[in-house]
């Protein structure tokens, strides 16, 4: 998606080799117009998937989900990393451990959002190692429901998240595929963002 690397290349900031820095427009600030276009896009990818949920993370998945959503016309699901006092039983969870963030969270899913016969699809906005999107997985597997795909908005190709997923044939979208951060500079993978 162009204007998504465009974006990448004007406003990200590379903090080192392995870390990009989008707060300006993705995971802190949000620009809706871009991410409008973002939920276009994942919704024109995964047209005829039969979508009836979309799932992410709390809460930098959300704004990309929920214009995917309302794209595709499906409600929208955000895992909790924290319960609360309205959502403590009657869960689904899952272990998830991050990258950037170094900790492990449990995340969880209220069972009367996600049931069997939903077709989910699963929303990220950075995938580094794909734990995220193991732990979002494995809460659709608990409610028995199906996976029609994993839309990432960047993907950073050079970790091992993208590669670990395809091998267990979880069909993945991303809109932006990093290939490097190497010495400060943001260079994308030549092939198709889509890597299958």
């Amino acid at each position: 998606m162009e204007a998504l690397k465009q974006t990448i290349l004007s406003e990200g900031k590379v903090l080192s080799d392995s870390v990009i820095k989008v707060d300006a427009f993705l995971n802190h600030q949000v620009d809706p117009v871009l991410i409008k276009a973002i939920g276009e896009e994942f919704a024109s990818r995964f047209t005829g998937a039969g979508i009836t949920k979309i799932l992410t993370l709390e809460s930098s998945g959300i704004a990309p989900a929920v214009m995917a959503g309302l794209s595709m016309d499906v409600p929208v699901i955000f895992a909790r990393k924290h319960k609360s006092l309205t959502l403590k039983e009657n869960l689904y969870s899952a272990d998830v451990h991050s990258y950037t963030k170094g900790q492990t969270n449990e995340i969880s899913v209220s069972k009367d959002y996600l049931c069997t016969g939903d077709v989910v699809l699963i929303i990220d906005d950075i995938m580094a190692n794909g734990q995220a999107v193991l732990g979002l997985v494995n809460i659709v597997q608990q409610a028995n429901a199906s996976l029609a795909g994993v839309g990432v908005v960047i993907e950073k190709g050079f970790q091992e998240g993208g590669s670990m997923l395809r091998e267990r044939g979880i069909p993945i979208e991303s809109l932006a595929n990093i290939a490097s951060l190497t010495d400060g500079v943001v260079t994308f993978n030549a092939e198709e963002d889509s890597l299958r």
